[in-house]
């Protein structure tokens, strides 16, 4: 589904991506870490063309994500992002923010629009929520929003950029709840996280970056498995988050 083929770019004289090989298949969960600064968030952002590349090619199923003659706006609506800050609105409520792409961009009724972002809102557990806006919401809240507004577009696949990164420890477990929800539902996810137990609890495989290049691409269970195969800066990340996440 998503298919990512020798990336690399620039910010000036400073290479932020090199070389980078992977796909996504559909149905799959791939996870992407790595120590900040490693490039994988503007890696993923390069999946829906929110970051430009100078070299390599990027496809979702048959389509060109970074050829000029690509209609971006359509492009996003078959990706679906989540970013860390949630990104919501704030002048609007709740069932607006999740109504107003789907109106917008695939020109659905707004009986339809609500109908869908009420189903969405339900899923995530927020339906008693729809009036509210953003700012009357908890941090986990507006993440569980961010995803449904997401979801209402009907997405092909999914990115989510460090997701939880910006909430309380408390609210972290329901943000994830969602998201291995969507994953046992077989949604094609491509997750930029340093949660290592979801992971490696849901994820098929796992790429892991240092200094813009990929390091390491295998399956869950060989990252996790077997450790002294991986590469020794793999090692020292893991022995530092799998540490830290068990203490």
């Amino acid at each position: 589904m998503i298919e990512i083929q020798h990336v690399s770019k620039w910010y000036g004289q400073f290479q932020v991506l090199k070389d980078c090989t992977t796909r996504v298949d559909k149905g799959e969960v791939v996870v992407v870490c790595g120590p900040s600064g490693s490039g994988k968030s503007t890696l993923i952002k390069t999946v829906n063309a929110l970051e430009s590349i100078q070299q390599g090619k990027i496809l979702l199923g048959d389509i060109s994500v970074h050829d000029p003659k690509t209609d971006q706006a359509a492009l996003r609506s078959r990706v679906g992002m989540v970013f860390q800050n949630f990104e919501l609105f704030p002048h609007l409520s709740v069932l607006d923010n999740l109504m107003l792409a789907p109106q917008k961009v695939l020109n659905r009724s707004e009986s339809e629009a609500k109908a869908k972002a009420l189903a969405y809102l339900d899923r995530v557990g927020l339906a008693a929520h729809s009036h509210k806006f953003p700012s009357q919401l908890s941090g986990g809240q507006q993440q569980r929003v961010a995803i449904a507004r997401a979801l209402c577009m009907d997405p092909q696949a999914m990115l989510f950029d460090e997701p939880t990164s910006a909430l309380d420890p408390e609210m972290v477990g329901e943000v994830l709840e969602v998201m291995v929800g969507l994953a046992h539902d077989g949604m094609t996810m491509m997750v930029v996280t340093h949660e290592m137990g979801f992971a490696r609890q849901v994820s098929d495989r796992v790429i892991f970056m240092d200094a813009g290049a990929i390091l390491e691409d295998c399956t869950t269970a060989e990252f996790f498995g077997n450790p002294a195969a991986r590469a020794e800066r793999t090692q020292v990340f893991l022995s530092k988050v799998m540490g830290h996440q068990t203490a």
